[in-house]
């Protein structure tokens, strides 16, 4: 992964570790799951439109494939996530959704080759879903209503792996935001039946506006803005990695803001996440770090710090010295070699 690559990750990480908060607040509030996911949808909307149109990003654009997107990325997702935060933590609702890789790759064996994970990638995988696995065993247990909660939260999850899979495919070659801005626009006359129908009677609370229009403008415009340029970099299954970083941010919130208990469960699963998280990009360090690695490496085994003669080539004759003058100031043959690939 490229050094853009790791900041559009780290972004997106923290940015979808906090929708989490917000819905859960808003809901909490009395607006229903459908009228917020409707309003933060319609806000992102309205602030990208005249970017999009100003820009000329909406031309040419596949709306049925931009459609479909919009209805399995946003349109059904969003108002089960509020649905599931009714009845679960909002903490538990992201590490639920860390499930997303698995499902990425377990729809890829069908939908896309290029995105098959690799044995490595999907044994972190397989941890990480074994840390969300361990967290609603010890969290959840038999509870009837958490455990709807949390099965909303897993077809919600369902539905953004399909969407990033049609990213990449579909939507991946043009400029971002007027796929963004146009898949805004759609789901927001999906939904709209929702916005209608759930309009509250009362002016809501100050926190539960401020939800609302942070959910709308960060979570949402500039999030899939982000997420679309990071999917175009790395391909979807590497992507999605950041539901591995998102309930680490939730966890945080949820126990900053809002309080709730972390349990051994929830330590418990995120140490698993964190493990899967790392092996899912192939184990692979930063680009940064890397190249501070490999410097250290090449400076420890080239001819920067040469090894010292033995005493017997000191004492050898004067015929045989000549050769080893030169000895200290040529480079290894794995340094001449390995210098070409260094970064």
């Amino acid at each position: 992964m490229s050094l853009r690559a790791w900041a559009l990750f780290a972004a997106v990480s923290v940015i979808w570790g906090m929708p989490y908060l917000f819905i859960k607040i808003a809901v909490d509030d009395g607006l229903t799951p459908g009228f917020v996911a409707w309003s933060r949808i319609t806000l992102a909307a309205l602030v990208l439109m005249p970017l999009a149109w100003r820009a000329g990003a909406l031309r040419g654009l596949p709306l049925r494939w931009l459609a479909l997107f919009a209805l399995v990325e946003v349109a059904i997702p969003f108002p089960l996530i509020g649905f599931g935060e009714q009845r679960i933590s909002s903490s538990l609702t992201a590490i639920v959704v860390a499930t997303l890789p698995l499902v990425v790759a377990f729809l890829a064996l069908r939908l896309d080759e290029a995105e098959r994970a690799t044995p490595t990638r999907l044994v972190g995988m397989l941890i990480g879903l074994g840390g969300v696995v361990a967290l609603v065993g010890i969290d959840v247990g038999g509870r009837g209503e958490e455990l709807l909660g949390v099965a909303a939260v897993l077809v919600a999850t369902t539905g953004y792996a399909c969407g990033a899979l049609l990213i990449k495919r579909k939507l991946s070659e043009v400029d971002p935001l007027g796929p963004v801005t146009a898949a805004m626009a759609i789901a927001s006359l999906m939904l709209l039946p929702f916005g209608v129908a759930d309009f509250p009677a009362a002016v809501p609370t100050g926190e539960a506006l401020t939800a609302l229009i942070v959910l709308g403008l960060i979570c949402s415009a500039l999030a899939f803005l982000l997420i679309f340029r990071l999917i175009a970099e790395v391909g979807p299954g590497r992507a999605t990695v950041i539901t591995y970083v998102n309930p680490i941010v939730a966890l945080a919130l949820g126990v900053a803001v809002l309080g709730e208990d972390v349990t051994s469960g929830a330590i418990a699963g995120l140490l698993l996440i964190l493990a899967g998280s790392w092996l899912s990009t192939d184990g692979r360090l930063p680009p940064g770090l890397a190249a501070i690695a490999g410097r250290v490496s090449l400076r420890r085994y080239s001819g920067a710090d040469p090894p010292r003669p033995r005493a017997r080539e000191l004492r050898a004759p004067a015929s045989s010295r000549a050769p080893s003058r030169n000895y200290v100031r040529r480079r290894s043959p794995v340094s001449a070699a390995a210098a070409p690939r260094a970064r």
